[in-house]
């Protein structure tokens, strides 16, 4: 009970305030609490909601990891928590829910992950009201990308615009999540252990910023293509100078490429604007130039884009994606000036992630990554992948820009637990990474490598350092796959079926899976194979095979990184 003198004083701030103000206080000293009792369940208290549902959707497993350690937190206090993954959900029992909390990331351009699409349709159709529903949505996303979190922005609207309440605001998470995170878990559990003791239950906390991204600048020490001639391929294997910067094996890096230097001179001339010319975009003074080589996406725009860029032009334009140099050539601007408003349409140029293919104990002062130079055909032209062109030209002693990209779902295990690695093509290079440092650490475990690719004398990437670790013991076992050296494609799923009973022996051990490359259709043959694998070895039958899968994947036996 305060005093008579502080009662007053809080009183006159509480009548002098306006409704958000009120709000803002309550978030805050809901904080301040937190923070002097961070764990409620140390002092006994206990929380006035009984249970609530956590739904994840997760491509990568982060998602699940944040609801796990919401859940276990909201146990201590009390609270039944159900976790459930959105695939799993059924969206007709929404209805019933009073308590829901949602932790949803965001992947390629602002699509939901695999897991989630389904639960993220069917919210989005017409006629499901749920108005007792109270709820906080948490986003996982990357900032350099465009349309961040935007998966878990439209599920935080959704629920708002069927009827519920937010709990918390929704709190929008970087690749470095786990400050965030916590800190809205904290928010979330403050609410739940207030929720029903007051009329004013339901607390907006103010939301918390995430932390930006460090961008290192580093000098290409060497730039090699690790096919022969001959090949079909070109597969640069790119050495960059690091020191000092920290990295664990299975993470990768973020490189965001410039633009041709020649498409930017031919918008230039097409529109008429020098290279001088300076134009306002995000609230800065820019180079036209300078945008159009470093900052603004020119090549292959999505449609949402093509869709702003026709209202500009006031034409029809076919819903398809094509090239700013493309859409100016054929749907002309009139003036300079319009050119402008064409600026403040474009987006970002987007990351591209590359697996870190060095060990930083085995490859000190240094980050390598292995870079397959990505082509394909429109309109009966050849067109290369933006990233992938420009870390191909790179040459010896230029800079490139990148940040660390933490993938803490693809770790090695402890120094004695066995590993497979499958990874054909460029899904080597993390392979290479974890391989480099077990050796580096004389790790005990054994090693076992799948590696596929279509040739063996042109495409064998990285021959020589497999064979002298397969020489020396580092590797346990080889198995190499090339498609097209013989009339009948064989693949590293063939490969592993001949192994089939070592393989099944080496899991039912205890040895860890990872699985790195494509996602279709390689790491869905493989994974069937697997379960043809774990059926026949086994003994088991279809659905006893899908469980044993499962319960590897909750012991973080099964590890993917698919592209």
């Amino acid at each position: 009970m305060l005093v008579e003198n502080k009662l007053k004083v809080l009183q006159d701030l509480i009548n002098g305030s306006s409704q958000d103000e009120l709000i803002w206080i309550n978030g805050y000293l809901s904080g301040v609490i937190s923070q002097k009792n961070p764990n409620p369940s140390i002092t006994g208290i206990k929380s006035a909601i009984s249970k609530i549902t956590i739904l994840y959707g997760t491509e990568t497993g982060n998602a699940k990891k944040i609801a796990t350690s919401l859940a276990t937190r909201a146990k201590k206090t009390g609270i039944n928590a159900k976790v459930v993954s959105m695939d799993q959900y059924r969206t007709g029992d929404l209805i019933k829910e009073e308590y829901l909390i949602s932790i949803v990331s965001t992947h390629g351009e602002g699509e939901p992950p695999a897991a989630a699409k389904k639960f993220y349709d069917q919210i989005h159709l017409n006629g499901i009201e749920l108005k007792k529903l109270k709820y906080s949505v948490l986003a996982l996303g990357d900032t350099s990308y465009p349309l961040y979190c935007k998966t878990g922005e439209d599920v935080d609207a959704q629920f708002q615009k069927m009827g519920g309440s937010r709990l918390v605001p929704l709190q929008k998470c970087d690749v470095d999540f786990e400050a965030a995170s916590n800190t809205w878990i904290d928010d979330v559990l403050q609410v739940l252990n207030n929720a029903g003791s007051t009329a004013a239950a339901v607390v907006q906390p103010t939301a918390k910023k995430t932390s930006g991204k460090k961008t290192y600048q580093s000098r290409v020490l060497a730039n090699i293509n690790l096919n022969d001639r001959g090949s079909n391929k070109e597969t640069y294997h790119i050495e960059l100078e690091a020191e000092d910067i920290q990295y664990q094996p299975g993470d990768s890096i973020g490189v965001i490429p410039e633009n041709p230097v020649e498409v930017v001179n031919a918008i230039l001339e097409l529109v008429g604007i020098d290279d001088k010319r300076t134009t306002e975009y995000n609230n800065e003074q820019n180079l036209i130039s300078n945008l159009l080589l470093k900052k603004l996406n020119i090549i292959y725009l999505p449609e949402r884009v093509v869709n702003k860029y026709a209202e500009i032009v006031q034409q029809e334009i076919s819903p398809s994606r094509k090239d700013l140099i493309d859409l100016l050539t054929m749907y002309p601007i009139n003036n300079a000036l319009q050119f402008h408003d064409v600026i403040n349409i474009l987006e970002p140029i987007t990351p591209r992630l590359y697996s870190i293919a060095s060990s930083p104990e085995g490859h000190s002062g240094e980050i390598h990554i292995t870079v397959a130079k990505n082509n394909f055909n429109i309109n009966n032209e050849i067109k290369y992948g933006l990233t992938s062109d420009f870390l191909a030209q790179l040459l010896p002693d230029t800079s490139l820009n990148f940040y660390i990209h933490p993938n803490s779902q693809f770790r090695l295990p402890e120094e004695d637990k066995d590993i497979i690695m499958i990874g054909p093509g460029t899904g080597i290079a993390p392979f290479r990474s974890f391989i480099a440092q077990r050796d580096a650490t004389g790790a005990s475990g054994r090693n076992w490598l799948f590696f596929g690719e279509q040739h063996f004398f042109t495409d064998f990437l990285y021959q020589t350092e497999i064979q002298n670790w397969l020489g020396t013991g580092v590797l346990t076992k080889v198995n190499v796959a090339f498609s097209r050296d013989q009339k009948e494609k064989v693949y590293v799923q063939h490969k592993m079926l001949t192994e089939g009973e070592e393989f099944f022996h080496w899991l039912d051990s205890g040895a860890f899976l990872y699985i790195c490359g494509t996602k279709l259709p390689m790491s869905i043959d493989v994974e069937n194979t697997l379960l043809k694998i774990i059926r026949k070895y086994g003994n088991r039958s279809q659905e006893e095979a899908i469980q044993y899968l499962d319960d590897m994947k909750e012991d973080g036996r099964y590890l993917k990184d698919v592209y």
